[in-house]
């Protein structure tokens, strides 16, 4: 039983890793711009 737990976890990731592979994701098409005041850093 075990066996199959592990076979299936391996194939989820391989198609995973597959499916990243040929996916093509388009890069931002606009500049992301936010100011984050000083306040929120820790001093």
């Amino acid at each position: 039983m075990k066996k199959y737990i592990i076979i299936g976890i391996a194939a989820v990731f391989g198609i995973g890793f597959l499916a990243l592979l040929t996916i093509d994701i388009p890069a931002p098409s606009e500049d992301v711009e936010r100011v984050i005041p000083d306040e929120e850093f820790p001093q």
